[in-house]
């Protein structure tokens, strides 16, 4: 994403409609639902990640996911879910979790905004890009624990190495 892109307004009561020009200055899929839900589809470097947003004008709160495209059988999820509680240690902002319902890994984020004018364009960039710079980050070690049998600290710790240069 890009901080020179310049929006009509700076700020707006439903952040969604910032986040419908952000998601558009990206060429990036979406669809927006109603006044209070978008999706959007986002090609990452290990696969395409399924936004997800929901603004609730009674709470003033965005809730925001990023969904991996990858389904977790049940019979990983248990060392799965050991991984998301290492992983979500390492986080600042956010968490991973897994969605009950179809088993697919997750990055959530809900912001609050009540008393402010509305979401600038900046903080619902940021939003967006730290959900996909921390899904990259720690998608090799989701695929250590579930295809490499991976136990998932070692997962983890293989995962967060640093690689310089190129081979």
């Amino acid at each position: 994403m890009s901080a020179a892109l310049s929006y009509e307004t700076e700020r707006s009561h439903n952040p969604l409609d910032v986040l419908e020009q952000i998601l558009g200055a990206n060429d990036w899929t979406h669809e927006r639902a109603s006044d209070s839900e978008m999706a959007a589809e986002v090609p990452g470097k290990w696969c395409d990640y399924g936004l997800w947003f929901s603004w609730s004008q009674d709470i003033s709160a965005m809730h925001f996911s990023c969904a991996f495209d990858m389904k977790v059988p049940a019979n990983r999820r248990g060392p799965l879910f050991e991984l998301l509680a290492l992983a979500n240690e390492k986080l600042w902002i956010g968490h991973f979790g897994i969605d009950a319902d179809d088993g697919v890994p997750v990055f959530r984020h809900a912001v609050l905004l009540r008393g402010a004018t509305g979401a600038s364009a900046e903080s619902l960039e940021d939003m967006v890009d730290i959900a996909i710079t921390e899904c990259e980050r720690f998608f090799p070690a989701f695929q250590f624990v579930l295809w490499g049998g991976k136990p998932p600290a070692e997962a983890l710790a293989a995962a967060m190495l640093e690689c310089v240069g190129e081979a």
